[in-house]
Parts: C-alpha cells; structure tokens; sequence
C-alpha cells in the first residue's frame, strides 16, 4: 500500500487533529503517503485533496476543531455522489481512508466500503460519546469538561441571588454529556432523552424545595430532552410556579471548541495510530474502539448503527446524590 486518505466528517471535537497528527505520522512511519481530504465527503467529492509530509501536523496536537475543517455532504447521501468519491480516490491513487468522525460518517464509510469495495477504517469522534462499540469517543472528555466548568461558574452565581438555574448542555439524541456534567455539579435534576421524566414528581420536588428554603437549584437539560431543551422545561416550571426565580443558560457551541484534554489527546493519538495498522494488516470495513482501556476494531455492521444504552446504575446513583 503506498497511499491512505484522511478526513474529518459530521460535527467537529476536540482531538480530531491529535487523530489526523496520528494517522499521518503513522502512516509515514510505514513508508506510505498520506493525504488530508478536505471539509469531509464534500471535499472528496470536489476532489479538495492535499499531500500531507510531516510537517502539516506539526503543532496541530494540542488545538481544537479539526484543520482538515468538516462538512455534512448532501451529495454523498446520493449513490452518483459517492461514485464521484470513490472514483476521486482512485484517481488520486488513494488505497483506502481513515474517517474520523460520528454514526452518520460510519454509514457514509460503510457505503463506500460496500459499494466501491473501498477499504476504510472509521475513528469515532464525537463530543456525544454515543457510538456503540466503545468506551469513549474523541472529544467527549473535553465537552465534559468545559461543561463542568461553565456550570461550576453558574452554580456561583446561582446562589448568590437564591435562583433556579436551567443549563442546556448538547446531545440531541444522547445524555451522556448531561447525566455526567450533572452528576459532576450535584445537579438536582438532570433531563435526558433516554429516560422520560415524571412531570409531577418534577414540581413537587421543586415546590417541596421552596418550602424547606431551598431557593438555589441546578437544573440540567440535554437539548434533545422530551420538553424540547432548557426553555421549555423553564417555561412548564413557570406556569406551575409563577414565583419562581429561574435563569436559562445555553451552553451551545463553546463545548464544541478549545484545546482537547490530555486524554482526548492520548486517545485520539492511539485510535489514529491504530486505524493505520489495522488498514495495513488487511481489515476494512470496521470502526476502531477502545474497550476497558483495550484498543479493537468492529466491523460497522456489527455495530447496528444503534446508540450506547445510558447506564441505568448511573442514573439511580444521580437521582439519589441529589437528594
């Protein structure tokens, strides 16, 4: 094999230039040539491709976003979108690509690998960390962290002025960044979209907290929560207990950026490192994970496509703590 592509898909995460750092020196390392594919499926399909020597790596490691940049493609959701890629590749006389990105970059990779027998590996990076199949997905750590933080800041605030904060952290179809940012900041309630919430309970528990004077609460919300994100639950609260002195804060993009933690880096660095071996010993088709500190690869469609299953200990633990 003498060339290999890499490309950063979907939303971007902290750590994804410690994988392209990864997968580019590792791939040197082994005699090839590397080349960075830009603004993901997009840029294959427009053929925005450039060489990567060691040097265009250099200094990346310890910043955020990705520098290869992202896009969600429309074209490649089509099949002459990815006969344009796979024939892009060819011609650029690429032997297989690294995708480093979420579930929908998986899928798109899965379809090239089925329909254009292109060998790919897939590294999970997404600040959701709700790919199955691994522990842990590049970005999340970071994500958490700024999260806590910025709660950590508002809970200050909070308690000065005796007032309900509701805080809406990202994850659309995933709780695992507001089950953890919350269990991290002694949140008193955490909404998730994995588990529905008793509404009533949810009152009286705030009207119970008002009657004992607990006049500060911390409330955490995944964007993708059943009331539909932070100012609907504050709006229902609102309309059952007009009195009530609450503030919204959504965190929004800023999880999104800053440097990566120290063990995003590291595990961005070792899933990159990884990917090239396992395209080099012949596997394809497959998303390299890390399980029990354990780095592996699973073929995509072992995966199913389906989302991790939140911790059910994780959550009962949550409900009792805040007590």
């Amino acid at each position: 094999m003498k060339r290999i592509g890499v490309l950063t898909s979907g939303g971007d995460a902290p750590g994804m230039n410690a994988a392209i750092r990864a997968v580019c020196r590792t791939a040197l390392h082994k005699g090839m040539e590397c080349y960075g594919i830009m603004r993901g499926y997009q840029g294959l399909i427009e053929n925005d491709i450039k060489k990567l020597p060691t040097t265009a790596v250099a200094n990346i490691l310890q910043r955020g976003g990705t520098v290869l940049k992202t896009a969600r493609s429309k074209d490649f959701f089509t099949a002459a979108g990815r006969a344009t890629a796979a024939k892009n590749l060819k011609k650029n006389g690429m032997e297989a690509i690294v995708v480093i990105g979420g579930d929908g970059s998986f899928k798109g990779a899965e379809k090239l690998y089925e329909e254009h027998n292109i060998k790919v590996i897939g590294v999970p990076g997404t600040i959701d960390n709700d790919i199955k199949g691994t522990d842990f997905t590049i970005g999340y750590d970071t994500a958490l962290n700024t999260a806590v933080s910025a709660i950590d800041k508002i809970r200050d605030t909070a308690e000065a002025h005796d007032r309900i904060f509701i805080v809406e952290v990202m994850g659309r179809d995933a709780g695992y960044l507001a089950l953890n940012s919350g269990i991290s900041c002694g949140a008193q309630h955490i909404f998730i979209p994995e588990m529905q919430e008793d509404i009533q309970s949810f009152i009286k528990a705030v009207t119970d907290d008002r009657k004992r004077k607990k006049m500060t609460n911390l409330i955490i919300v995944a964007e993708g929560d059943e009331f539909g994100g932070a100012q609907k639950v504050n709006e229902y609260l609102l309309e059952h207990i007009p009195s009530l002195q609450s503030r919204v804060t959504i965190l929004g993009h800023i999880q999104r950026g800053g440097s990566p933690s120290a063990n995003d880096r590291i595990l961005a660095s070792r899933m990159g490192y990884f990917a090239v071996n396992a395209i080099v010993s012949g596997v394809s088709g497959h998303m390299i994970g890390i399980q029990g500190g354990k780095v592996l690869s699973l073929p995509f469609h072992q995966m199913n496509h389906d989302s991790k299953e939140i911790s059910r200990d994780l959550t009962e633990m949550a409900m009792i703590l805040s007590k």
